[in-house]
């Protein structure tokens, strides 16, 4: 079973690759195609690195992306940032940035690890965990407000909305 894109960005998706269904923990990167679709999903495909290592680093970095979410533990994620850097630069005149990393496996964990600083460097207050106390999903709020509670409302929001209906409209 492959779980929709949730259009996140690229750290909460990382750590939304490991979701619930029906009761039953499930994780992308345990699919057939999982990794490579993950990756093609955020235009990494065609990486050069072996893909068991690419494998092993993402899921080093969405435990560690998990810690510092979770549990506010930035160790293990500084330990994934401390593969790699953004070396800035020119290009015929015009400003570039390069990521570097010491092994290219290394590349999309820590581009996504990078992705969660800047998250929490921009607007800490709109990174969400979703209010169903089942749900492992994460968000990024983006409404206009900043009211958002439901990484779908689709899903979640109307499991919240039926379940305060039938409370309030008990069965006679």
């Amino acid at each position: 079973m492959t779980r929709p894109l949730t259009g996140e960005p690229l750290a909460l998706d990382l750590v939304n690759s490991v979701w619930v269904d029906q009761g039953r923990r499930l994780d992308q990167f345990d699919e057939p195609h999982g990794l490579e679709n993950w990756l093609a999903d955020h235009g990494m495909s065609g990486t050069t690195a072996d893909s068991t290592a690419v494998r092993t680093a993402l899921l080093r970095a969405r435990s560690a992306l998990r810690s510092a979410l979770d549990d506010g533990d930035d160790g293990p994620l500084n330990d994934v940032l401390a593969h790699g850097f953004h070396r800035p630069g020119l290009r015929d005149g015009a400003p570039v940035v390069a990521t570097v990393t010491d092994d290219p496996a290394w590349l999309p964990a820590w581009t996504a690890a990078a992705d969660l600083v800047r998250l929490l460097a921009e607007r800490p207050d709109r990174v969400r965990h979703c209010a169903n106390a089942a749900c492992v999903l994460w968000f990024y709020d983006v409404s206009k407000n900043g009211s958002r509670r439901w990484c779908s409302m689709e899903v979640c929001g109307n499991r919240a909305k039926t379940a305060r209906f039938q409370k309030s409209h008990p069965r006679r």
